[in-house]
């Protein structure tokens, strides 16, 4: 995270610690995965650079949503289109600065980052695992109602939302209430 981060200031990149890092320096649990920044999508090729002059080897995966790049064995994810929608102006007003790692970092908030975690469960990865540990941990801090609102398309993140709820994580939100009123 640090290379990587000291590397994208270096050239001017403008980017966001995002994924389970972001959720660790929100307070969650630790994670030992990859790191993710997000960044948008016109600044892709010019961060995928950044960390090539920096001696990462990087590459284009088929994905076309995210640009990897290695550092030895840890990975590195610039993420530009997750499942959650385009990384926009908007992700990195609601970002903080925080002390991660002794580095002064932009951290995508803990709502986009529920939304981004929700969106991308699948039929083929409905695991509500890693994002149910998030919402135990973090739940105080989360806005639940604009994740609602975001993930509202996905009936993995319907039943999320029922799930928490139904495990007393969360209180039925007011959003749910007036649909079923």
């Amino acid at each position: 995270m640090k290379r990587a981060s000291a590397a994208l200031r270096g050239a001017d990149v403008e980017f966001m610690l995002g994924g389970g890092l972001a959720v660790w320096a929100l307070g969650g649990p630790p994670t030992d995965h990859d790191v993710d920044f997000f960044v948008r999508e016109e600044d892709a090729d010019s961060a995928l650079e950044a960390l090539a002059d920096a001696g990462f080897g990087v590459e284009r995966p088929p994905e076309e949503w995210l640009y990897k790049a290695h550092d030895g064995p840890v990975l590195v994810d610039l993420v530009f289109r997750p499942a959650g929608g385009d990384i926009a102006d908007e992700h990195f007003e609601r970002a903080s600065w925080m002390e991660v790692l002794a580095q002064n970092v932009l951290v995508a908030s803990i709502d986009d980052v529920m939304v981004t975690k929700l969106m991308a469960l699948t039929e083929q990865e409905p695991d509500f695992q890693a994002v149910l540990a998030v919402a135990r941990a973090l739940r105080e801090q989360i806005d639940w109602t604009f994740v609602e609102q975001r993930t509202s398309a996905s009936p993995f993140a319907r039943a999320f939302l029922t799930l928490v709820e139904g495990l007393g994580i969360v209180e039925r939100s007011s959003t749910l209430a007036a649909a079923d009123a």
